[in-house]
């Protein structure tokens, strides 16, 4: 064991608890069963099969109200691995389930026994006839996937408003749709294609002209009931007329029906029935979707009514003016939204009562948005809207910024709602249709039944098709409240079918939640028909027992999960997901919500458990380690959390007091450890890195891994002892060049200046000449002490560099330039929780540029562009995505290049400083597929504006990255 390996008990959660009744029982914190694992690891290999009881319980949760612990994970990497499961599954008796994103909101992505996960190893896009169709693999995100296909004008019919991280499997599998799809532009009229797996392993791709006469020889069986299912249901013409009924509203409940009357053949039957079938009719390994024009002239507004009825009587209005989407939310959901960025802060104030309705007009070109827009006007003239508070504005805009704040505070209905929610409450969201006609019958029907059970839900939904969503949140430990939830949902699914003849589910599918409910909906006859279907496709029931079909009445009630509190910065936390597609660690170890659901399950047990002991133990490396301490999860997460500050407090909280003296002793002294780190990089030029790195192997096992960094042969060669002369006299700004360039050179194979000389250069250039401090040496934006968790050192620091850079700007006159992005967001931002009362008003004076804002804005107009290249790739990094300086990065790239491509994978490099270097491995698969794109053409030159990060870029890619001020220099040299 290495020497200082933190003792892992120093997170045990110290809060006074008592055992949940959902926690994970103590015969299973030794994970999978021996057998099970030994005999999956023979047939996929140990790398696929995770096995853990950490591993079990962060796959345990998805963004629904159940919970149900698996027996084992297997990561499949492609269909011969589906195969084998499923091989093995029918052999041992045993059952399967998929997951990909986790997103789904009924548990559709749990099971009790073996999960696949299909996210990993199944992300890609591949855009076809010139982006009218695209060929997408299941794990892939619609985010992603619209992303390939915007460059083209086209994008995807589906746009659920989890399009961040729901996947495209996650997607047909539920026939998800979301604000314009409808009835429409859903999956089931969008597919073209797709390939799937049947449980039995046969594999079907419904584009092949041969795939029915290969059906048939393969499956015999199923061919034959399916003919006859069909034959069965057209024969009788009031069974025909219902199903055409209830799909003339959006259906997501129960099996589709309607492919028996939509399809010919068993292919064709088959390919129908997948959509929607929820994981229990097969795998879908691969979709082809027809796509639909991107209308990018758009009109929207965010008009606000006295109640929830008074706006659903305007939506038909909307609907025949032409309008693409008409999006409710009522008071609650709008009051909840404050926690969203950029959401007006006087939206708390809002009555109870007050309704809103999110109106888009989207056209191909200027005249008929203009047209579209004097029809909405014409609506307008007739309504009685409120202003409530002052930001709103009740009219139509056509800045996207604004537009997009609307839609932000929209699709953030669940994650907000569910983020206000009391402590320890856990959510249920409900999705239901009825006919768009009775949408204001059925908004005051819903209020009157929350009231009359004690419920104060929030509501918001695609009013345009008649479907809205709701939120209930209760204490599922508490029987009494369980119940209160039963009668609930009783008394709501008999108002939904007898009063409105409505769907129990529009997008989200069946679920555990409603399966229970599908005889209520469909009838006996409709509802034994899927029975039997599911009987002839997967006749040992091997595939998802339970989740689309269940006869037991309370299925429901069964799984329900606990929320137990934990620290108060991720308590909020829903476990929606959205924060997963982001994170550097989530092919690795772990992601922002496993972290989150591994601690709460920690604090359902027992104090000193063996489930908490086992859990503690993997916790360390699977969390607190491998986190980036990036912080993007907090930009994905609608309500802000930032599960990366969660990992640096753990940090600290495992430091023994001797390694945070150790830090704050290197903060104090930190001149001298800028110039030994310098002279050590510069040795290691001469002692070679085959010989160092071997050392520093050494080092990682007798001391511990997340102390000592592994030297990479990428490590450039030592900075210039001294910073360029500069005057202070006439400087249009302070120039500070951060630590890491004045200890790191830049890259080996390029000649030409330094970066702070290129700065110096070319901000002179510009006839704007910045001066660089001549005690810079010494100080430090703090968050090489802030990533690790080191207190003290951090306030150290922090402190030190707000009074200096105080000082040298002459008490904020002159704007700070600082030549690192996350050096800027250091002292921006980060440093502020940990500044004297005095500094943090200093602090406030402050105004810190990063080098890009510098370049792009102040520099680049009065500078002429003398020499570019063909082409460049840019590396934005994450400090870039907090400070918002994406587009100047590009900006300053396009001055240096005729083609800037950002690849669609960009993301954090998670070098992190140093982390990188302590943890190679988490830098290798955050980078693999930006790393994959980069590599797959050449470029001229490659982009970014942070040394580590290019660093870490150069080992992903086995390219050179550098500034992109340097490459400014240079196509403005004379």
């Amino acid at each position: 064991m290495p020497l200082l390996e933190p003792n892992p008990q120093a997170l045990r959660p110290g809060t006074k608890r008592s055992p949940a009744p959902d926690r994970v029982p103590e015969l299973q914190s030794r994970g999978t069963p021996r057998r099970l694992r030994k005999e999956l690891t023979a047939l996929l290999g140990a790398e696929k099969v995770l096995s853990g009881v950490s591993d079990l319980v962060r796959y345990a949760s998805d963004a629904s109200p159940y919970r149900f612990l698996p027996q084992v994970v297997v990561v499949a990497e492609d269909i011969d691995d589906i195969s084998a499961v499923l091989s093995y599954a029918h052999g041992k008796g045993r059952e399967v389930v998929f997951r990909a994103a986790g997103t789904s909101l009924n548990g559709q992505a749990q099971g009790e026994d073996i999960l696949v996960d299909v996210r990993r190893h199944w992300a890609g896009v591949e855009v076809l006839d010139g982006g009218t169709r695209a060929r997408i693999r299941p794990g892939t995100t619609v985010f992603r996937a619209n992303a390939a296909l915007a460059p083209h004008g086209r994008v995807l019919g589906p746009d659920p408003a989890s399009a961040i991280a729901c996947t495209l499997g996650g997607v047909v599998a539920n026939n998800a749709s979301g604000m314009t799809a409808g009835t429409t532009r859903n999956s089931y009229r969008t597919l073209a294609s797709l390939t799937f797996v049947l449980p039995s392993g046969t594999v079907v791709d419904t584009a092949d002209p041969a795939a029915d006469e290969e059906l048939a020889r393969a499956e015999p069986r199923l061919c034959a009931g399916l003919l006859a299912l069909k034959a069965e249901i057209e024969a009788d013409t009031e069974l025909t007329a219902r199903i055409r009924a209830k799909y003339a509203i959006k259906n997501t409940n129960g099996y589709r029906l309607d492919a028996f009357l939509d399809g010919a053949t068993p292919v064709q039957i088959l390919r129908g029935l997948m959509v929607g079938s929820e994981g229990t009719f097969g795998f879908i390994a691969e979709t082809v979707f027809d796509t639909l024009p991107l209308d990018r002239e758009v009109s929207t507004a965010l008009l606000f009514f006295p109640s929830l009825p008074a706006a659903a009587e305007a939506v038909p209005l909307f609907n025949e003016a032409g309008a693409l989407a008409v999006e409710l939310m009522d008071g609650n959901t709008l009051r909840a939204s404050v926690s969203v960025a950029g959401v007006p802060a006087d939206w708390a104030e809002l009555p109870k009562e007050t309704a809103a309705l999110l109106v888009e007009f989207r056209a191909p070109d200027a005249a008929a948005r203009e047209a579209y827009e004097r029809a909405a006007d014409a609506v307008l003239a007739g309504l009685d809207l409120v202003a409530p508070v002052p930001s709103v504005e009740n009219a139509f805009t056509r800045d996207p910024q604004r537009i997009g704040g609307y839609w932000k505070a929209r699709k953030a209905f669940v994650s907000a709602v569910g983020g206000s929610r009391p402590t320890g409450t856990t959510l249920i969201t409900e999705d239901f249709a009825v006919p768009p006609a009775r949408l204001a019958e059925a908004c005051a029907e819903l209020l009157d039944l929350q009231s009359r059970h004690g419920f104060d839900a929030a509501v918001a939904g695609h009013a345009a098709h008649g479907n809205l969503h709701f939120l209930l949140a209760f204490d599922a430990g508490d029987p009494s409240d369980v119940e209160r939830y039963a009668a609930f949902m009783d008394e709501f699914c008999k108002l939904t079918v007898e009063r409105f003849d409505g769907s129990l589910k529009a997008e989200h599918a069946t679920g555990r939640n409603i399966a229970p409910f599908l005889e209520l909906e469909w009838g006996t006859q409709a509802t034994e028909l899927m029975w039997r279907v599911k009987e002839v496709i997967d006749p040992d029931g091997v595939l998802a027992p339970r989740i689309v079909l269940d006869r037991d009445p309370q299925a429901h009630l069964r799984g329900l999960k606990t929320i137990p509190s934990v620290e108060r910065i991720a308590d909020p936390c829903i476990e929606c997901g959205f924060c997963e597609p982001t994170c550097p660690s989530h092919d690795l170890t772990t992601t922002p919500r496993q972290r989150i659901v591994l601690r709460r399950e920690m604090m359902r047990q027992p104090d000193g458990s063996p489930v908490e002991t086992r859990l503690l133990e993997a916790y360390g490396y699977d969390a607190v380690d491998t986190c980036a301490g990036d912080s993007t999860c907090r930009i994905a997460c609608p309500v802000g959390i930032d599960t990366g500050a969660l990992m640096k407090a753990f940090r600290h909280e495992r430091h023994s007091p001797r390694e945070e003296r150790v830090a704050a002793l290197a903060a104090r002294n930190f001149r001298a450890v800028e110039a030994s780190a310098r002279l050590a990089v510069a040795a290691a030029d001469r002692i070679g890195d085959r010989v160092l790195a071997r050392v520093t192997g050494l080092a990682r096992k007798a001391v511990r891994p997340d102390l000592v960094p592994e030297w990479l042969p990428e490590i450039p060669g030592a900075a210039a002892r001294r910073l360029p002369r500069t005057h202070r006299p006439a400087a249009a700004a302070v120039y500070y060049p951060a630590c890491v360039n004045r200890i790191f050179g830049g890259p080996e194979d390029r000649r030409g200046p330094s970066l702070p000389e290129a700065v110096v250069t070319v901000s002179a250039r510009a006839g704007k000449p910045v001066w660089i401090p001549d005690d810079a040496a010494g100080t430090c934006c703090a968050t090489i002490w802030h990533s690790k968790g080191y207190q003290r050192g951090n306030e150290l620091m922090a402190n030190r560099i707000v009074e200096a850079a105080w000082g040298w700007t002459a008490g904020g006159t002159l704007p700070l330039v600082v030549d690192a992005s996350s050096c800027t967001l250091g002292i921006a931002h980060e440093v502020v929780p940990y500044l004297t009362p005095d500094n943090r008003v200093l602090h406030a004076e402050l105004t810190v540029l990063d080098s890009l804002v510098w370049a792009a804005d102040e520099l680049l107009p009065r500078l002429d562009v003398r020499r570019r290249v063909a082409s460049a790739v840019v590396h934005p990094t994450c400090s870039m995505r907090h400070l918002g300086d994406e587009e100047q990065l590009t900006r300053l790239a396009g001055a240096c290049a005729e083609e800037v491509v950002v690849p669609a994978d960009a993301g954090c490099c998670a070098f992190a400083g140093d982390r990188g270097m302590l943890h190679p491995e988490l830098t290798a698969s955050a980078t693999a597929r930006e790393a994959a794109e980069v590599t797959a053409r050449s470029f001229d030159v490659h982009l970014s504006a942070n040394r580590m990060c290019e660093i870490g870029m150069d080992r992903a890619t086995g390219r050179t990255y550098q500034s992109v001020l340097l490459a400014l220099e240079r196509a403005t040299r004379p």
